[in-house]
């Protein structure tokens, strides 16, 4: 991977190259927004784009986009894949928040990168695309009475998401992806891998030798993931398909009825009126700096919130919808009492684990050779191949534990149903690691576990009521005793895998403190020292369950704000549970069938 160091040099070049991006409209100043739109859409991540593109669809239907970042056209660390991992923490597109210490974890603090610039977090993740199990689906429909969360209901809004690419290579897809189940006309480029890694063949020959625990699986997007399986990523054509570069194009953003303003930060959504008993909050507050005058706007029909599972908590909490105690401690007067905003929150906890290996054809060799960076970087920009085109990972493994596991003796499967997974495993060419500095010599495989159907739960509370102030962020990661025996076993399950004769003259020896882990005792040790997040937070403005009583969940299932009028969420913060999977996909379903409720409920035509 290219250090930081490494990347300013990039930086400081890439313009000599055949990099080329068109600038598209964005509204430069406040004073030239229209003083009327129909629909307010605060936050251009990954689900308020598609909201505000599929709304515009409708020439007659005004949009006002708010992002509080800046525009992701010309970031090449954004662009090119093999940067993935550069564009966060502690860079100009993140939020750069960090958790509070964590106390499963040595009380360490974790960094936690949201995505502040156009496209959010689908401008900086990893482009690991997973659509999650059936059963996560049926879940969300059984949970919330709603049937068009169903896996079979929520399949043409995947489709409508998905555009099935050649590899950057060309190379045949067959046996490794089944085409007949992924779309082939929408926005955001689907695509495997297009630069061959060392460990591919020894990844799938593991699958033939150890197949009863390792099956290999030809498309882990068909409803059961389970098995180990080529990764299918959000790129197209070598380049970073997000949000952004999908559902706001030139093109889209070039259409008369869309206004996106950028460095501009919501602070509040206020109350507008009362419509059937209920109060409207169709206005918006905003500003462009902590000391910066505040703006209002009001929408003719609604609001959408789309600042992510942190931001959109936030934003609630600020204009008064929240707990009413909390919110009285810190002066806010509460207008809707909703005790479920900011809590709830779900995410999967991730530990890398390196070993030395006798090969040298890593990523480790780029990222301590300056000459070929250049050289590979500058193929990249000349021909649109080579390993610059992939991001960190070429496979996936998603695994139960088995049935006669003794580890959820006393509580309920966390999972959602069989065909969902209770850990992850990501195979990197390379030393990856979120919580250790690559070291400046050697080569390495490492091998990443997450828990993907974790216990634990965590919240967003605010800090005080200065919008500007960062929210006090506590995932409350392996807060379960579940989640560390299941993150233990994960660790184990990674050493059977690498038993199989097909590692035998590759793998020298884990590295640094994982070389002794032989007890329980001393895997959960480890766990415990390495362990951060692949950051995924969901579930801080959940939708309710079915028949809930009022004040309980933040959302309906067509994902209006409970009590209120005019106001709806739509991004990753509505999950009432977290998807065993990568949540790009998920959102962006969610956030296609989401546009269409919206359409339907003001008679807007369908796309």
């Amino acid at each position: 991977m290219a250090t930081t160091k490494l990347l300013f040099l990039l930086s400081a070049i890439a313009f000599a190259f055949d990099l080329q991006y068109v600038k598209a409209k964005i509204v430069p100043e406040v004073s030239q927004l229209q003083k009327s739109y129909d629909f307010i859409v605060v936050g251009g991540g990954t689900a308020g784009n598609v909201v505000a593109n599929r709304l515009t669809e409708d020439a007659n239907t005004k949009v006002l986009l708010i992002e509080a970042g800046i525009d992701n056209e010309g970031q090449e660390d954004l662009i090119v894949p093999f940067f993935g991992t550069e564009a966060s923490p502690d860079t100009i597109w993140t939020w750069n928040y960090t958790t509070t210490p964590q106390p499963a974890l040595n009380n360490r603090i974790v960094n936690y990168p949201r995505g502040r610039v156009l496209g959010g977090s689908s401008s900086i993740n990893f482009m690991v695309y997973t659509r999650g199990s059936k059963d996560d689906f049926n879940r969300y429909a059984s949970f919330t009475g709603d049937e068009g969360w169903s896996w079979n209901s929520i399949q043409e809004f995947m489709l409508k998401t998905e555009k099935l690419v050649p590899s950057s290579d060309n190379h045949s897809l067959a046996g490794m992806i089944d085409p007949s189940i992924h779309g082939t006309s929408g926005n955001i480029e689907i695509s495997i891998r297009g630069s061959e890694m060392v460990i591919d063949n020894m990844v799938i020959e593991t699958t033939k030798q150890l197949p009863s625990e390792f099956p290999f699986n030809l498309d882990m997007n068909s409803g059961n993931p389970l098995g180990v399986g080529w990764t299918q990523s959000s790129i197209g054509g070598g380049k970073r398909s997000s949000s952004a570069t999908g559902y706001l194009a030139p093109q889209f953003r070039a259409r008369p009825n869309l206004d996106v303003i950028l460095q501009t930060q919501v602070t509040k959504v206020f109350r507008t009126g009362t419509q059937g008993g209920l109060p409207i909050f169709r206005g918006v507050e905003f500003a462009q700096s902590a000391s910066g005058h505040r703006f209002n706007l009001t929408a003719n029909k609604e609001v959408i919130l789309s600042a992510g599972s942190i931001n959109s908590a936030q934003i609630l909490m600020l204009s008064g919808i929240g707990d009413k105690s909390a919110l009285q401690k810190l002066g806010i007067e509460t207008l809707i009492d909703l005790p479920d905003v900011g809590q709830k929150m779900i995410d999967h906890p991730l530990i890398s684990t390196q070993f030395n290996v006798t090969g040298t054809d890593t990523f480790d060799s780029v990222s301590q050779n300056v000459t070929l960076l250049l050289e590979q970087f500058t193929e990249y920009n000349t021909t649109g191949q080579g390993p610059f085109v992939d991001g960190a990972t070429d496979h996936l493994g998603w695994f139960r534990l088995p049935k006669n596991t003794t580890i959820f003796d006393g509580i309920a499967d966390p999972s959602a149903g069989p065909t969902s997974p209770h850990h992850e495993m990501l195979f990197a060419n390379g030393f990856a690691s979120f919580v250790s500095s690559s070291p400046t010599e050697g080569h390495y495989l490492s091998i990443l576990n997450a828990v993907v159907s974790p216990v634990s739960r965590g919240s967003v509370t605010l800090n005080s009521s200065n919008p500007f102030d960062f929210p006090i962020i506590d995932p409350g990661l392996l807060s379960s005793p579940t989640d560390v025996a299941v993150l233990v076993e994960s660790l184990k399950t990674t050493r059977r895998f690498l038993a199989a004769p097909a590692w035998k003259d590759y793998i020298i020896a884990p590295f640094g403190t994982a070389e002794n882990l032989t007890t329980d005792a001393d895997f959960e040790a480890f766990a415990r020292a390495n362990t951060g997040t692949v950051f995924h937070p969901v579930g801080t403005a959940a939708i309710a369950p079915k028949n809930a009583k009022p004040g309980v969940g933040v959302v309906n299932s067509n994902l209006t704000v409970r009590g209120v009028s005019g106001l709806r969420v739509v991004d990753a913060s509505v999950l009432p549970f977290i998807p065993a999977a990568h949540p790009q996909s998920a959102i962006y379903a969610f956030s296609e069938r989401a546009s269409t409720l919206i359409k339907q409920t003001w008679g807007l035509p369908s796309s």
